[in-house]
Formats: C-alpha cells, structure tokens, sequence
C-alpha cells in the first residue's frame, strides 16, 4: 500500500486568513517557552489544536503529513525520515522535540534550522489563533482553552511549513500520541519505534498501558510502521489488537548487523529488508542507530511507494545529523554528550560505548545530570558501573534534580559496586561550573542523563 499522497493540487498556495499582530523573536521565544510539563491546570485536550487549525483554516491539509512516537529514538527516526525524503526529492520539512539549545531548532524546513524571524511568524500566527478560539469559546458561553506551550509550538510548526510549500513533514510526538498535539494532523503514515518506561505518571505504570498510549496514532486506511522496540510480548499484543482494530497490517521494521563500529567516528554496516527491496548501508553513527534508520527506511518507502535509491539513501543517513546522539563536541580533550534520559536509553547508550572501548578504566569521566520526573535511580544504576569517574552538576531546569541530591544517589550505586568514594571526582553548582573544572585538568568528557545536560553542554562548548 501507498501512501504517497501530494499536498490538495487544486488548493491555492497557503496564507494565513487574518491578520497576525507580530512578535518580536524573543517575544515569541517567551510566549513558547517550554518547561516539557503540561502548563498548569491544563489536560490533555486535541480539541484545542484542531481548533486553532480550524481557525487558521488547516495548513496541515496543505502538505502530507508523517508521525512518529515511541519512548526512545524517535528524534532519530524522524531526523532519518526527513534525510531520506529529502534524498528522494522531496521537500520535506521536521518538527522533533525538545531542541537542544535554541527553541526554532525544533523546526526545519529543507535540513535547515528556520530563521528566527519565520520562527516568530510562525508563533504570532498561533497566538493569534488561540485567542481567537478563547474569544469564540468565550462568546459562547463554553470554558477557554488553557493552551499548552506545546500546543502553540506545533500549530507554528504546521503553520510554518504550510507557508514555505513543503511537501511531507515528518512529526514527532511530544509525550504519548493519543493526546499529543500532533495526532491533530491526519497522518499518512505512522511508525512506532519502541516502548520503555518514561513518564509513568502521565501514560501509565506498564509497558502495555504506554503502548495504548502510542498506539492510539495508528489509523484505519494508513500505513503503520512497528520498530524493534515494539517486541517485548505485552507490547506486541497491545500493538497487534490496535492495528486489527483499525484493519491496518503493520509492517515490521527490522535489521542485520553487518559491522559495528570499532572506535569513535567508525561506521555501522547493516542490511534491512523491506517488501521492495533487501538494503545494504554503511553510515558513520553509533551502534544503535542501526534500528532507527531501519524503521525510517521502511517509513519512507511505504510512503513514497516505490524503492529508494541505494547511493541516495546511503547518502542521505551518512550526512544526517543527530544533535545529542553519541554527539562529539570536541576531539581533544574528548568532549562527548548523550540525551539519554531513562534507564533502557542508557543501558543503550552504554552497548554503543561498549563497542568502541571495551576497557572500562580508559573511558573518560562521566558528567551527570537528571531530571526530577524521570527514574533518576534508574538512570545512575545504569550510567555509572560503566565508567572509572564520575562529576555530577545540575541543568538550569525547572525540573534538575539538586547537584547535592544525585551526588547522594552516585555515592550509594558506587557503595552497592564496592567502589571507591574518590571515584566520585566532584559536585557542581551549574554545567558551567563543572565544564570549567574538568577543561582545567584536561580530562575527556561524557555527558549524560539528561537532553538538558547536552543542550547546555553543547551551548556552551560551541559558543
């Protein structure tokens, strides 16, 4: 089945229908802040981006819409999608969550970054539409919108990419998919990459109640695309259940390892086979990204409906960039950060550096970081035994879990190991602090456990 479904040809080219009263860059920046919480006193509620698309008169219908959730590698995938759409020939724009240093990272249009003016545009059309909405809603006698900064970002997003005439836009889901702003859109596609424990307290407990969660973005009549980490056994049922429901035959991502990466910068080799095609590709990304680009290759081809282009493919995964991925920031001394950010990403994280040093005492120091509404127990257990150091300092998060805090967190997983307490090499007020402390002694570098960390890690290291 195909899915390759154009933009309405008999549309005109798509405006904005009323007047937008501008905001200024940082305006706008304030207006979108994200703390990564749903805003105070809200709830998960879709009616409040489909109206605010309404009312701005649906700019998604104006360009094919592709949507990704899963617990990790879903900004992988949907980076991998959008590379190999653009590979294609396509004009392809990217929405991912949450950016990494500047908020319009989280927008891309043609594998760039939209410029801080589009970026404001796109956020004044939103605000707009939201009073707008709260102002009928008021008129009507009916309880406003409390309008999440999520909400208000994707709507910019869509609205955005409707502007600069893109053909597909690849989606990722903020938190979930019944409820994300995103599954306001009517995707043509959709892959699932995986399911793990992650904000327990908003999707559920178990594996098979955040599996409903996500699978809620499976469709009847669209393509759906399950990863690998979709196949522990509750998950499967929970899957299968929803894709009968919606009479759709899931395809099944899947991979062979045909090389894995011996040191840092080598490549990854593996094979993937798909109804059109078995495809070999050599990339320079760490181990796992292997299963991500699978799921995104199976994604593309079933949307476009033909095979892709071998060299172009190839191409495309090779020169894609992955921010906080297995990131290095800087060669020497080794600079090296992660977004992982729950236990099953970190012990994933942890295979990958297994694979190019073996000998855990030649590892650099590990800094750490959590957050508070994450398994920050969890998060150490899995970090920590897999390097001879450790430094700990908190993110300007709202959410940052003490410096002192996780410092007591790290002292009783190295006391569970038998291990030295001098292993804990320091404690530090902000990232700032510590970067400059361990830059001092020359020492390499591993950021982890939270995107937080590699954001400002990464902010402040390529300044």
């Amino acid at each position: 089945m195909s899915a390759s479904i154009a933009p309405d040809e008999e549309s005109a080219r798509y405006e904005i229908p009323f007047r937008v009263p501008k905001l200024s860059y940082e305006q706008a920046r304030a207006r979108a802040a994200d703390t990564g919480r749903i805003s105070s006193g809200a709830t998960p509620l879709l009616e409040t981006v489909v109206d605010m698309l309404e009312m701005l008169e649906r700019p998604d219908r104006h360009l094919a819409c592709l949507q990704i959730a899963g617990t990790n590698g879903k900004t992988s995938t949907a980076r991998f999608s959008a590379a190999i759409l653009a590979g294609e020939g396509k004009r392809a724009a990217l929405y991912t969550s949450p950016e990494l240093v500047r908020v319009p990272e989280r927008m891309e249009v043609c594998g760039s970054v939209v410029s801080d003016d589009m970026f404001a545009h796109g956020v004044s059309a939103a605000v707009e539409a939201g009073r707008r909405v709260n102002a009928a809603r008021s008129a009507a006698n009916k309880q406003e919108y409390v309008i999440t900064p999520f909400d208000l970002l994707t709507v910019a997003a869509l609205v955005i990419f409707a502007l600069e005439a893109v053909d597909v836009a690849v989606l990722e889901v903020g938190l979930g998919g019944r409820w994300d702003a995103t599954s306001a859109t009517d995707p043509v596609a959709v892959a699932i990459t995986g399911i793990g424990l992650d904000h327990m307290g908003i999707l559920g407990d178990t594996l098979a109640e955040i599996a409903a969660e996500k699978a809620a973005v499976v469709k009847p009549g669209r393509i759906c695309v399950l990863g690998e980490g979709t196949h522990e056994a509750s998950v499967e049922r929970v899957m299968d259940e929803r894709c009968r429901s919606c009479g759709v035959e899931p395809l099944i991502a899947n991979h062979e390892l045909l090389h894995a990466p011996e040191h840092l910068g080598d490549s990854v080799a593996f094979s993937t086979r798909t109804a059109r095609f078995l495809y070999r590709v050599k990339m320079p990304k760490p181990i796992y990204q292997a299963q991500n680009a699978a799921t995104a290759i199976m994604l593309v081809e079933a949307y476009l409906g033909r095979q892709l282009d071998g060299e172009r493919l190839e191409s495309s995964l090779a020169s894609c960039p992955t921010p906080g991925r297995f990131d290095l920031i800087r060669s020497h001394p080794l600079l090296l950060v992660d977004a992982c950010h729950n236990p099953q990403s970190c012990e994933v994280f942890v295979s990958a550096l297994d694979a190019i040093e073996a000998d855990k005492r030649c590892r650099p120091t590990l800094l750490i970081a959590a957050l508070s509404d994450k398994d920050v127990e969890g998060v150490a257990a899995a970090l920590i035994p897999a390097f001879p150091r450790v430094a700990v300092t908190q993110t300007k998060s709202s959410r940052a879990v003490r410096a002192s805090d996780l410092a007591r967190i790290v002292r009783c997983e190295l006391e569970r190991e038998n291990r030295d307490e001098h292993d804990l090499i320091g404690v530090f007020p902000t990232v700032r602090h510590a970067l400059r402390a361990l830059s001092d002694s020359a020492s390499s570098v591993v950021a982890a456990g939270t995107i937080t960390l590699a954001g400002e890690v990464a902010g402040i290291a390529r300044r």
